[in-house]
């Protein structure tokens, strides 16, 4: 049986006169690799803020695997959900591995234990920043600083990566590098949600696709398949597929439509 991580109903928000999301509706598989297409302006980080309990002033009904979020207090929502808003940069000096350890604060405070450095070595091994281990976040790259602030994401242990933009700053390799590595967190249990403003990356990697437009989620009838009409709607512009080696790639062709 199918399982939800997250479902969201009737969600409204508004910025003053300005609304933004209009009696949204949507349901996130869980263990899958879902991103939210659609242009900036359009609610997507708005939505995401809400959905990681930044912003309060909505109305609707949002639910964590099943449980009323309303219900679930900070404490308990850290194991639950982990979020990592678009912008990152650090002005204070603190090592990787410090930045990493403050993902254990909701479980530890501020009494680390070797338990927690022990999580720190595996985290950085898998994202092969190890050698950045004692170096200062300010004086990193902003791609090495993305990195980083994935893995102190990953501390936490959340169910539920709530990405936005999580490519930004990266150049291609890293791009597709992290890519590879949010699939494989899907495969292993997380559930990956991840905002995505280049549709031609996220089809290659993403299980399920979603379109937001106009203040509502649209998702084609079967979410795995990459939905053109859909996204010509969303961006305003013609796209064309195009196959090479036995693949299907996505690419804006410039046109409106």
């Amino acid at each position: 049986m199918k399982t939800n991580a997250i479902e969201i109903r009737n969600l409204e928000f508004d910025y003053g006169e300005k609304k933004v999301l209009k009696k949204l509706e949507v349901s996130f598989c869980a263990d899958k690799f879902s991103v939210l297409l659609g242009i900036n302006g359009g609610g997507k980080s708005t939505l995401f803020k809400i959905v990681a309990g930044l912003l309060k002033n909505y109305t609707g009904e949002i639910a964590l695997f099943g449980k009323d979020m309303t219900t679930i207090d900070f404490r308990a929502r850290a194991p639950l959900i982990g979020f990592l808003p678009q912008f990152n940069q650090s002005v204070f000096s603190f090592t990787v591995e410090d930045v990493l350890l403050t993902g254990r604060t909701a479980f530890s405070g501020f009494s680390i234990k070797e338990s927690d450095r022990a999580l720190a070595q595996v985290i950085m091994e898998d994202l092969s920043i190890t050698h950045l281990k004692d170096k200062a976040i300010n004086l990193l790259s902003g791609g090495e600083q993305q990195i980083v602030m994935i893995g102190r994401l990953l501390m936490q242990g959340p169910k539920i990566l709530l990405l936005d933009e999580p490519t930004n700053h990266l150049d291609v390799y890293y791009q597709h590098y992290l890519m590879e590595k949010l699939k494989k967190y899907a495969i292993n249990g997380f559930t990956v949600i991840a905002i995505m403003h280049n549709p031609t990356l996220a089809f290659q990697y993403a299980d399920h696709f979603y379109y937001l437009h106009d203040g509502h989620i649209h998702t084609a009838v079967n979410p795995s398949i990459p939905d053109i009409e859909l996204l010509e709607a969303v961006y305003n512009m013609s796209f064309v597929e195009v196959e090479k080696n036995g693949k299907s790639f996505i690419l804006p062709f410039g046109e409106q439509v």
